[in-house]
């Protein structure tokens, strides 16, 4: 039996209206740029984000809010600067639009110590800027015997990986979601933790040649079609003028 078009309007007006009334909550994320242990008195960013239009994000440390801060291209970045111990700790971020708080973030820890070790040089094999597919081994070297080192992605919560002394870390068929800014920092564990420096930063490209490939093919497959287009229409324009005899 058909439904009247009155009564179907109006079903899909009401499920509009309901989807309007009860949005999904957004889904928003944390991390510190940059990643890893700062020194006292160093500085760091802690960045909230979420796909949303507007708002606002409440830094909270430890349970309690810090500080509060408009959505602004759907980022807030509360700054710390003059960092003391006192400034460490887990922070989380809460959004709310008006008095609603509408989502929260996971925690990012932030940790304050003294640099005890020298700065660590960060490279990559075959190179910053490979294919899709590809394998790629980042190599963290310091001059200590017996350092670790975390390597960091910027805009994740925790580090990528560990890499002991003497090995790399490797990344087996990398793509686009591999791309970013990488860095890495070491540390010995002898009792108490003593750290080095971040390392200068990296930045990793993956360049998907078998997209641009389709790309290519789609347009030249398009023009191909226009030049068989215009060819068509002069061949067959003295005909027309002409008319049937």
């Amino acid at each position: 039996m058909m439904l009247p078009v009155t009564q179907v309007l109006a079903f899909g007006a009401w499920l509009v209206a309901q989807s309007k009334a009860t949005p999904s909550a957004p889904t928003i994320s944390i991390f510190q740029k940059p990643p890893g242990v700062i020194p006292p008195g160093g500085s760091t960013t802690i960045c909230c984000s979420c796909q949303c239009d507007n708002g606002y994000f409440d830094l909270y440390k430890g349970g309690q809010r810090v500080r509060t801060l408009e959505l602004r291209g759907s980022r807030a970045e509360f700054s710390i600067s003059n960092a003391t111990e006192k400034d460490a700790g887990a922070y989380s971020c809460h959004y709310r639009d008006g008095g609603t708080v509408l989502a929260h973030s996971n925690t990012v820890e932030v940790c304050v110590q003294e640099f005890h070790l020298p700065e660590p040089v960060l490279s990559v094999l075959p190179g910053p800027d490979v294919a899709a597919g590809a394998d790629v081994v980042f190599r963290c070297t310091i001059a200590h015997p017996k350092a670790g080192c975390f390597l960091y992605l910027e805009g994740l919560v925790k580090e990528v990986d560990f890499i002991p002394k003497d090995e790399d870390c490797k990344l087996s068929h990398v793509h686009k979601g591999y791309e970013g800014r990488y860095s890495c920092q070491c540390f010995t564990r002898n009792g108490s933790f003593k750290w080095s420096a971040v390392s200068k930063t990296l930045d990793l490209v993956v360049r998907d040649y078998t997209w641009n490939n389709v790309v290519r093919l789609v347009v030249g497959a398009g023009v191909l079609l226009l030049l068989g287009l215009i060819v068509a229409e002069a061949l067959c324009t003295p005909r027309c003028r002409m008319g049937p005899r």
